[in-house]
């Protein structure tokens, strides 16, 4: 009992010291880039939230800092923030709770110190909550300042039962807005767009002309499409936005880039003109100083992340030009470095140089995000990425030609980071200066080992058969330690060399990480990433073991301490690792995975996912075809769970739409009547169980189950 209190105290007191380690949640320059406003967010353990907040830094000509706000200002009540092209103004969009389950909203617009508008917008009742999430959310201000555009859920009809006595209906005043009540439809389902995105079922966009504070709701796209995303035209005649289609369903959004979706343009007084073509999904539109519309876009349908193309449409033309295009395997860029294609979900809000003629982006690569220069006519590419130490480099903000980026790697925590842009042609010679300098890691995490591993199935017939891990280990201090195989969730993702708390956690606890790039892993080409579908479950478990392998032979590893941690995809790898290698793996930490892909297809917001890693085209039309569930049930880890013998803990969330909880269930059950020591935590989360509380609760949990089934 005294050594089990001992390891709770010290993974406590190790995550309490992590906990205090602000992250960048965002960064903007000024019109003149001599002013950096960075927002930070921090774990606030006695308050059980996340606290944000901001900071600014000032910079002379040579981008070093003269000054820094003396302390941060709160904005953990900001949901969404422009500031005006002339910054004479700031719009906020706040939230502010005004009860238990009650809140409020509000359209708030500064004048340097002065508040000159506020819009009870939740008073006015002309439509549901403001969006703010990375899918649909925009703030954006007109080029004469004179009117705000955001996107919001859209007001439903009312309804009443069939049968209700009331008063005598009287009629409604003129211009009321009011809508006939509908009878009988306060029941009818209404489906949202899934996995954080609950309650979100159809948006409208709005227009607050400020000198009224009048609000608009603009008209003229079809019913079946829900916008997002949206920026005034430059000409503020109207919008251009992002508009994904409803029909026949909405599958789950969030991480999926691959939902059929169109840039589209609507003028103010309701006309609507297709800008991107059919059969894509597209994202991201951006307006360039020069009047040039740029979006990235892929074909819509398959593995929900994949390469994406970088288009353009230039001003005054109807054909939408290709600057970078999909990269199957690599090109090189204009410095001989390998290129791997775009795999980044939102280009920068800034992100063009003065000229308008380069663009400014950074996307994962293999094992660190990188940061390039695309000129838009030739297409060239060039890496600007901080080079000074392995880290990744992903740009914020672009000004005056100045770029704002955040740096880190799995050793040092998120710092500011600005640069000039060199001219046209000397862009490798870009020299980031820094800016920030909070609170750096613990040592035991600053002196820790992290590299990178080429990992290659020689002798298989595969078409692809190469792959990375990333290492991450403490000093061994001439002992062997214990390795935590830990592949990432997607499966279409990947880890790359940034600051990662939880990886902080157990390199401050002694134990080594490897991180498993398997094939399919996206930042590697096309072909990587197409790979692995109809091989799940397969040759991403092989990737694991040899990559598991090769660690225990290159580095000082316990081989008889070998655990196992993943969640979604990466959970579904982990429990197929603990039943195909049953006497390999000492431990298990898994969370929300998927254990029964033919189950889950019924239950979840990602139903394509299902079909499509399974190797079949995803179709809801005609029967229910046999021999495609038994391919799903065949390639899933519930198939091999009456073989695990490693002590098993399951980490659900009670309101995860992506991988209901039921799979995790499931499989304990099983895992009990074999006689396996399990044990299931369930929170009132969802699928990416990281609120304060949940997220303080299984990291915890889950270190100690190491340290407990492996007598550490």
């Amino acid at each position: 009992m005294l050594k089990m209190s001992s390891q709770l105290d010290t993974i406590i007191s190790a995550y309490k010291t992590l906990a205090k380690i602000p992250s960048i949640a965002g960064g903007k320059l000024n019109n003149a880039a001599n002013r950096v406003n960075a927002k930070w967010s921090v774990r606030n353990l006695d308050r059980g939230k996340t606290t944000k907040y901001v900071s600014t830094y000032l910079l002379d000509d040579a981008l070093n800092v003269t000054d820094q706000s003396e302390f941060g200002s709160d904005i953990s009540n900001e949901l969404l923030s422009a500031i005006s092209p002339r910054e004479t103004f700031k719009a906020i969009i706040r939230e502010e709770k005004t009860g238990k389950d009650t809140k409020k909203q509000f359209l708030e617009v500064w004048n340097k110190n002065t508040l000159a508008h506020c819009v009870d917008l939740t008073a006015l009742d002309m439509h549901g909550d403001v969006y703010a999430d990375s899918e649909f959310g925009s703030l954006d201000w007109n080029q004469d300042e004179t009117a705000v555009v955001y996107v919001a859920e859209k007001k439903p009809s009312k309804s009443e039962p069939y049968i209700k006595r009331k008063p005598e209906d009287k009629p409604k005043a003129d211009g009321s807005g009011e809508t006939a009540v509908k009878k009988g439809e306060e029941f009818l389902y209404r489906q949202d767009w899934g996995e954080q995105l609950v309650g979100k079922h159809l948006s409208v966009i709005v227009v607050c002309k400020l000198a009224t504070e009048t609000l608009t709701i603009l008209d003229g796209l079809p019913e079946s499409w829900t916008p997002g995303q949206v920026r005034f035209l430059p000409d503020g005649s109207g919008v251009v936005g992002v508009a994904w289609e409803t029909e026949p369903r909405r599958l789950g959004l969030i991480f999926c880039t691959n939902r059929p979706s169109y840039i589209f343009s609507l003028t103010l007084d309701g006309t609507m003109k297709k800008l991107s073509g059919e059969g894509l999904a597209v994202r991201s539109p951006r307006w360039s100083p020069a009047g040039d519309l740029v979006w990235l876009q892929r074909k819509a349908g398959g593995p929900h992340h994949a390469c994406h193309q970088l288009v353009v449409l230039k001003k005054d033309s109807t054909e939408v030009k290709i600057i970078t295009d999909i990269v199957d395997t690599e090109v090189k860029t204009t410095g001989g470095e390998s290129f791997y294609g775009l795999y980044n979900q939102a280009l920068p809000a800034k992100c063009f140089s003065s000229d308008g003629r380069r663009l400014v982006l950074a996307t994962p690569q293999q094992n660190e995000v990188r940061a390039y220069v695309v000129d838009i006519d030739s297409g060239k590419i060039t890496d600007i990425s901080n080079k000074s130490r392995p880290c990744s480099t992903s740009v914020l903000d672009v000004r005056c030609d100045t770029l704002l980026a955040t740096c880190s790697s799995l050793t040092t925590p998120g710092q500011l980071y600005v640069a000039r842009l060199p001219a046209e042609g000397s862009e490798a010679d870009i020299k980031w200066l820094l800016v920030s300098s909070n609170m750096s890691a613990p040592a035991a995490v600053e002196t820790s080992t992290s590299e990178y591993m080429e990992l290659e199935h020689k002798d298989s017939q595969d078409s692809i058969k190469s792959f990375t891990a990333i290492y991450f280990a403490p000093k061994a201090e001439g002992k062997p330690l214990p390795l935590i195989v830990w592949p990432h969730g997607g499966p279409h993702g990947n880890f790359v060399n940034a600051f990662s708390m939880e990886a902080a956690l157990f390199s401050m606890l002694g134990f080594a990480c490897l991180q498993v790039n398997f094939r399919g892993s996206t930042g590697a080409g096309e072909a990587n990433v197409n790979f692995l579908t109809k091989r799940v479950g397969d040759a991403d478990v092989k990737d694991c073991k040899l990559a598991t392998d090769e660690t225990v032979n290159k580095y000082p590893i316990d081989a008889k301490r070998l655990c196992l941690m993943g969640g979604s995809h990466g959970g579904f790898l982990v429990t197929h690792l603990s039943g195909q290698y049953p006497d390999v793996y000492a431990a298990v930490v898994t969370r929300n995975p998927v254990t029964d892909v033919a189950s889950m297809f019924n239950s979840t917001d990602i139903a394509d996912w299902c079909a499509v890693e399974a190797g079949y085209d995803f179709t809801e039309k005609g029967p229910v075809c046999d021999e495609h569930l038994l391919a799903m049930r065949r390639c899933s880890p519930i198939a091999h769970v009456h073989k695990v013998k490693a002590p098993t803990a399951l980490m659900l969330g009670s309101g995860d739409k992506r991988v209901p909880y039921f799979q995790g269930l499931e499989y304990a059950r099983r895992l009990k009547a074999n006689g396996v020591t399990t044990r299931i935590y369930m929170y009132e989360d969802n699928h990416s169980l990281s609120s304060p509380a949940s997220e303080m609760d299984n990291l915890i949990n889950g270190a100690h189950w190491f340290m407990e089934h492996l007598q550490l």
